[in-house]
């Protein structure tokens, strides 16, 4: 029997935004990147994913080919990812550099390794009231 994807809400990633404990989500997936943290602890290119922890970032990536955007380097002319928040891990330096390791096999937002779950488009706020006690509760639920 197949296992069933497990589904989040926006407020349920939002709440994954340390170091520690760092989910974003993009293109509908959410992906839980602490491991990554781990790994590249103290580096610089870091900044971007730990500034962007607990959020969306498919303005990050082109929606078609599910990779990084694409601009034209004006002063090169040469097409260049494009990284509003600056440049982050797996992503090449805009000019040639021979201190760039290209050894880690597979970028962190094409491997599978790191995702938990989709993100769920469509969430509701339900109220549930107990008429007995006379008390409410206002949840959040999936709405698939």
């Amino acid at each position: 029997m197949v296992a069933r994807p497990k589904y989040f809400t926006p407020n349920e990633v939002s709440v994954h935004n340390t170091t520690d404990d760092l989910w974003v989500s993009f293109l509908g997936k959410v992906y839980n990147l602490t491991p990554l943290c781990e790994k590249y602890k103290g580096d610089v290119l870091l900044k971007p994913i730990i500034l962007s922890a607990g959020k969306d970032i498919s303005h990050w990536f082109n929606n078609k080919t599910k990779d990084i955007r694409t601009h034209v380097d004006p002063q090169t002319n040469c097409i260049i990812p494009y990284c509003p928040n600056g440049r982050f891990v797996h992503i090449p330096p805009p000019y040639p550099d021979s201190d760039w390791a290209n050894d880690f096999g597979r970028p962190w937002w094409r491997d599978d390794a790191y995702l938990v779950g989709i993100l769920s488009q469509k969430t509701r706020l339900i109220k549930i009231i107990n008429t007995l006690t006379s008390q409410d509760q206002v949840i959040e639920v999936k709405y698939l």
